[in-house]
C-alpha cells in the first residue's frame, strides 16, 4: 500500500491523504458532542489530528499502534497544524503487513549500528579502572540489553521519540560529559562517564517502544530513574566496583533530572551529579531546537509554534556566513549529517 503523503509535508491549508501510526487516540467532549483526539505519526514526525461529531460516533474503539488510512484537512491551531479527519480506515492485519515500516517508524538519522560501536570505542578508551571496565563491557555486551538499548526511544514525544533515540542521546551526553571533564579537573572522569552511560538505562523497561511507543506499568509506577539502578544492580554486585564508587554512580542516575519537581530522587550533591544534569537537560533541549526548526517552513530566520515543554517558542536566527577561515571540528558520528544539516535536509 502506498504511503501518500508524510507529516513534514503537511502544511495549514493541505489536504491529507495518507497513511500513518495513531500513536494516541483518546475520546474526549465538545459542545457539540464527543470527538476524538489522535496523534499522527510517520517516519518524518507527527501532529495531531481531530475526529469531530458526529463522524466520531462512527468509531468505538481506535487502539493505539493501529496503522490508519486518513484523510482530510489540516489547518492551523494555536499555532500548530491540525488536521481535521474526514475520512478514516483500520488496516487489517494482511495489510498491516503489506506496509511500509520504515515509512512509518521515525528513527534515528544516524547509523545504529555506528553510533553502537562508537560508544563501545569510547568506553574502551575511557575505563582505565578495572572494575569500571568490567562494568561496562559486561552490561554492553549483555545480548538482551544490548538489542534493547540499539533500539529503544529516548523519551515519549519531548526528544529522541524515535528508534535509537536513547542511544543517540547517550552517545550524545557522554561526548558532551567528556568535554566538561576535559575543562574541570575536580571531574572523577570515570565515574562521570559511567553517570552518563547509563543515566537512562531504565528507559528501556520505561518505554514499550514499537508502533504505540508508551509507558509500561514499571514506567508509571517506578520511572526510569529507579529502573536504572535497579538492572545495573547485578552487574554491580560481580563488576568488584569500590562500595562508595556504586554508590556515587547510584547518586548521578537518580539525580540526574536536577530538581524533585522534574522527576528527580535526589538533588545533584555532588560536581559530577551536577554536571551530568546539565549535559543531559542541554542535549534534551538542543534535541527539541532541531525537531523544532525541521518543521518549519524553509530555512530562514523565524518563529516557531509555541513549545509547551519549553515554555516559549524560539526563533531561528541567521546564521554567521561560512567562510574559507572558519574551522569546526566535526565528532565521529557526523561523517555523514550533523543534527542541525539533518533539521535542514527536512525542511
Amino acid at each position: 500500500m502506498e504511503k501518500g503523503c508524510y507529516v513534514k509535508d503537511i502544511g495549514a491549508g493541505s489536504e491529507v491523504r495518507g497513511l500513518f501510526v495513531v500513536s494516541q487516540a483518546t475520546q474526549a467532549q465538545s459542545r457539540n458532542g464527543p470527538y476524538w483526539r489522535l496523534t499522527l505519526t510517520d517516519a518524518s514526525g507527527s501532529l495531531e489530528a481531530k475526529i469531530w461529531h458526529p463522524l466520531s460516533a462512527n468509531f468505538t474503539d481506535i487502539p493505539a499502534g493501529s496503522l490508519a488510512w486518513i484523510e482530510g484537512r489540516a489547518a492551523c491551531f494555536r499555532d500548530e497544524v491540525q488536521v481535521t479527519v474526514e475520512q478514516l480506515r483500520l488496516l487489517d492485519a494482511q495489510a498491516c503487513l503489506d506496509a511500509d515500516l520504515a515509512a512509518l517508524m521515525p528513527a534515528s538519522p544516524y547509523s545504529l549500528d555506528g553510533m553502537l560501536a562508537e560508544l563501545e570505542d569510547i568506553a574502551k578508551q575511557e575505563f582505565s579502572h578495572a572494575p569500571w571496565r568490567k562494568l561496562v563491557r559486561s552490561v554492553l555486551s549483555h545480548e538482551e540489553l544490548r538489542a534493547a538499548f540499539r533500539v529503544c526511544p529516548a523519551a515519549k514525544g519531548i526528544h529522541h521519540a524515535y528508534v535509537g533515540g536513547l542511544l543517540e542521546h547517550t552517545l550524545s551526553v557522554v561526548t558532551v560529559c567528556r568535554r566538561i571533564a576535559d575543562h574541570y579537573a575536580l571531574l572523577d572522569r570515570q565515574t562521570l562517564l559511567a553517570g552518563a552511560l547509563f543515566h537512562d538505562l531504565g528507559k528501556i523497561r520505561e518505554f514499550s517502544g514499537g508502533m504505540a511507543n508508551d509507558y509500561t506499568d514499571d514506567g508509571r509506577l517506578l520511572g526510569h530513574l529507579m529502573l536504572g539502578v535497579e538492572m545495573l544492580e547485578p552487574f554491580l554486585a560481580k563488576s568488584g566496583l569500590e562500595v562508595d564508587l556504586q554508590r556515587h554512580l547510584k547518586h548521578l542516575i537518580l539525580s540526574h533530572h536536577g530538581e524533585l519537581g522534574f522527576g528527580a530522587v535526589r538533588e545533584p550533591h555532588t560536581p559530577e551529579a551536577m554536571a551530568l544534569h546539565f549535559a543531559d537537560n542541554l542535549d534534551a533541549k538542543m534535541a527539541q531546537c532541531v525537531g523544532l526548526f525541521a518543521r518549519m517552513e524553509g530555512k530562514e530566520p523565524g518563529w516557531t509554534p509555541w513549545q509547551s515543554s519549553l515554555n516559549r517558542p524560539l526563533y531561528r536566527a541567521a546564521r554567521t556566513p561560512e567562510t574559507s577561515t572558519t574551522v569546526r571540528k566535526k565528532a565521529p558520528r557526523e561523517k555523514n549529517l550533523s543534527l542541525l544539516e539533518c533539521a535542514n535536509e527536512k525542511t
